[in-house]
């Protein structure tokens, strides 16, 4: 009867075989189950490819060791190593792949495996039930770590409700809690009195920013109490100090929620208004007289201006603009010189002023006035004289 095999190599020798060499093959037996029970190998990937690790008879393999090493980098495509589908074992699988932008996958020839996602190494225990492979590394339960522990591309999954991370101190830092149905809520607590828990970035480049990205149609939301509305404040310096500029809600008295969504720049002046429906958008203000430098000579008015007109040298003409419903043009003798050289003030085309179109003229000492526009009809009117 000649020699058997098990699913990883192992000969098993039939009676009064192998005469005079039962003695190796016996201590190759041992090492294989050695290195079943321990061993250690590398093996490398293939780039964009396949490494089929296949049983050897009576020999040493990749297949026949419990920590498998997976090396190299993949530079064009996704890297498989496979095991037979008939056999059952398991291994543990370090994926020291160099960290690229592809996949790794451990698993039977015809069935499932494991991935190790693109650019995450590290070690898994895989077993194979003789039809997939399976990553029982992640049905271990709770891990409790002690002292100063480093977890990289590692996912903490179902924390425990009520577990607390804490500080160097022993203060508690963060805890997560569930509030009525709030399951997923985090508590930042506030271990030392009188300072706000404070989230810092550190690392990575000189100006670093921090996103709060909601899904969907989801909000960003800073909850009130019952002193007074949620507040969020801008401070003008890091170590918080006294200045700073808040926003936060007022006292309501609608039943009704708004959203103010921001306008667009809008003109320098301009004054931000609502349409009491919720909707803000930039308004040019009216009112006020924006007074110029004194004028010598004829000039052109613009609306909502006032100018000091000086008439020493010579009488001249001061033209009113094309007039718009509550434009208003202010005039000031600036010398006392209209009754010597008089200011006339000249309606723009066919415009008329106070009902006649015709030239306004103005010679009386010190004389100061406002035109305003009206209509068509009686065009500028004196608002005060």
């Amino acid at each position: 009867m000649p020699s058997t095999y098990t699913n990883l190599g192992i000969q098993k020798m039939a009676t009064g075989e192998n005469a005079g060499t039962w003695g190796t093959k016996t201590n190759t037996n041992w090492d294989m189950m050695e290195n079943i029970a321990g061993g250690y190998v590398a093996q490398a990937l293939s780039d964009g490819g396949t490494v089929a690790l296949t049983k050897s008879d009576g020999a040493e393999s990749v297949l026949a060791t419990r920590v498998i090493k997976l090396t190299g980098t993949l530079s064009s495509g996704n890297a498989i190593v496979t095991v037979p589908d008939s056999i059952e074992n398991w291994w543990i699988v370090n994926n020291a792949e160099g960290g690229s932008t592809y996949t790794v996958t451990f698993k039977t020839v015809s069935g499932t495996g494991v991935e190790w996602a693109a650019g995450i190494t590290g070690a898994k225990l895989i077993y194979t039930d003789g039809t997939n492979c399976v990553d029982a590394s992640a049905s271990f339960g709770d891990v409790t770590l002690t002292g100063t522990q480093t977890l990289t591309n590692k996912t903490l999954t179902s924390p425990k409700i009520g577990t607390d991370i804490l500080d160097t101190g022993g203060n508690e830092l963060i805890k997560l809690t569930a509030t009525g149905s709030a399951v997923n809520e985090i508590t930042l607590a506030n271990a030392a009195s009188g300072n706000d828990p404070r989230i810092t970035l550190s690392g990575g480049s000189t100006n670093i920013g921090l996103e709060v990205l909601p899904k969907g149609t989801g909000a960003f939301v800073v909850q009130g109490n019952a002193d007074q509305g949620g507040e969020i404040r801008l401070y003008e310096d890091t170590d918080l100090g006294s200045f700073y500029t808040g926003f936060k809600p007022g006292n309501l008295s609608e039943t009704i929620s708004y959203t103010l969504p921001l306008a667009d720049a809008g003109t320098s002046g301009d004054a931000l208004t609502s349409n009491a429906s919720g909707v803000l958008s930039w308004t040019t203000m009216s009112g006020g007289t924006s007074w110029q430098a004194v004028d010598t000579t004829g000039f052109t008015a613009v609306a909502g201006e006032g100018y000091f007109c000086d008439t020493t040298s010579a009488a001249f003409t001061a033209t009113l603009p094309a007039g718009t419903i509550g434009d208003e043009c202010s005039f000031i003798d600036y010398a006392g010189t209209f009754d010597t050289n008089n200011l006339t003030v000249a309606p723009d085309g066919s415009e008329k002023i106070e009902g006649t179109a015709a030239d306004l003229t103005v010679a009386v000492e010190r004389a100061a006035f406002t035109l305003v526009f009206t209509d068509t009809t009686q065009g500028w009117l004196l608002k005060d004289k």
